[in-house]
């Protein structure tokens, strides 16, 4: 595969723009435009081994982080800002943040602080990170346990995404990110659930996921998900509209799972495949979700092997702790939970009433 300019899509207009090759952007590449003393590069204890692999950065400045969910903290940003004021890095400079969605989010984020605001460019190194994350300019980091409660909108100038680091990722990865791209085909693209079905993945054999990387299906299952998402971004940058919130179908249940379970207990992608299936519960017991629709769903649910039991197995599982979690998230809109349902075809939002709250414990308890 050679390099090619997937989508570039405007955000407040200003330009940002996905390329999608089989290996890494050489420097030259990732830094044209911008001097090396002025630019700062973010990755972590896993990623640094991508970052060894590009030739050039002996002498780029480098800030290190852990890696996990759990290093999405204010302390990983402020050690960011921290690097990039001992290298001398002015108005004129770039950050490149080289990671799964929890670096290129906090990368962004600071990018988007530091000086009131420089440049930024990414190389996702995930599959949920090439599906969702680094796509769109939502930035930030999780605080006092909840999901990326403090964040701003700051979109890459360029995403890079060499699908060849796909290689080294492990099972779980992948099914993390699987579930970002059920997602959009759900939302938006009946061929990507189409793909699903007629390319079974087995998550735990790591030779054939190797091989998959090479695939077309594969490779157009990226395709489709980051043309997707970014026509979504570009027509409601900063979730102002109803169209970007589409995009969180799945996360009201999901990221209350994350906090209940405690952040990085339960992967982002598995919590958010669990709550698209607690969606089309809700939304059949509301009569959006028809029956056939709801069961082609679950089907590829468990297709896929993610749990579509109502009770999540995980410590510290409580239906009223999950729903007191939903409270806290940053979806809720005047104080009242809001869902994404899935329809007929695509998703709406749906606003759930205070005499409807126990219609969403119902989604949480066995039946019987």
């Amino acid at each position: 595969m050679s390099n090619q300019l997937l989508h570039s899509f405007l955000f407040k207009g200003k330009t940002s723009s996905v390329i999608i090759s089989q290996d890494l952007p050489d420097i030259e590449r990732l830094c044209a435009g911008f001097s090396s003393p002025q630019i700062l590069v973010v990755c972590d204890s896993n990623t640094k081994v991508i970052l060894n692999k590009i030739s050039g950065f002996e002498k780029v400045p480098a800030c290190i982080l852990s890696s996990g969910e759990k290093a999405k903290t204010w302390q990983s940003v402020e050690e960011i800002l921290k690097t990039a004021v001992q290298a001398g890095i002015g108005r004129d400079g770039l950050f490149i943040g080289i990671g799964g969605g929890v670096i290129t989010d906090m990368t962004a984020f600071a990018a988007a602080i530091y000086m009131r605001g420089i440049s930024v460019r990414l190389v996702s190194t995930t599959i949920l990170g090439m599906v969702d994350a680094s796509v769109g300019g939502k930035t930030g980091f999780d605080f006092l346990g909840i999901k990326n409660l403090v964040g701003a909108f700051h979109p890459a100038e360029e995403i890079f995404m060499p699908l060849s680091v796909l290689e080294s990722l492990p099972g779980s990865e992948w099914k993390s990110g699987f579930a970002e791209i059920l997602k959009t085909g759900i939302l938006s693209d009946q061929e990507i659930l189409a793909i699903l079905e007629t390319h079974p993945i087995n998550f735990y054999n790591p030779q054939e996921l190797k091989e998959s990387v090479y695939q077309k299906w594969f490779q157009e299952l990226i395709h489709r998900c980051v043309a997707a998402k970014g026509k979504i971004v570009e027509s409601d940058p900063e979730e102002t509209g109803t169209e970007r919130a589409l995009l969180n179908l799945g996360h009201t249940y999901g990221h209350a799972l994350e906090a209940i379970a405690g952040l990085g207990n339960v992967s982002h992608g598995e919590a958010v495949a669990w709550g698209i299936g607690r969606a089309c519960e809700l939304g059949s017991m509301l009569g959006i979700t028809p029956p056939e629709r709801k069961q082609y769903i679950m089907q590829l649910l468990k297709k896929l092997g993610y749990c579509t039991d109502p009770e999540y197995p995980c410590p510290n599982w409580d239906p009223d702790t999950l729903i007191q979690a939903m409270y806290s998230d940053k979806k809720k809109k005047g104080g009242q939970l809001r869902f994404i349902i899935p329809d007929t075809a695509g998703a709406v939002i749906r606003t759930i009433q205070a005499d409807e709250i126990a219609m969403v414990f119902q989604t949480l308890k066995k039946k019987g």
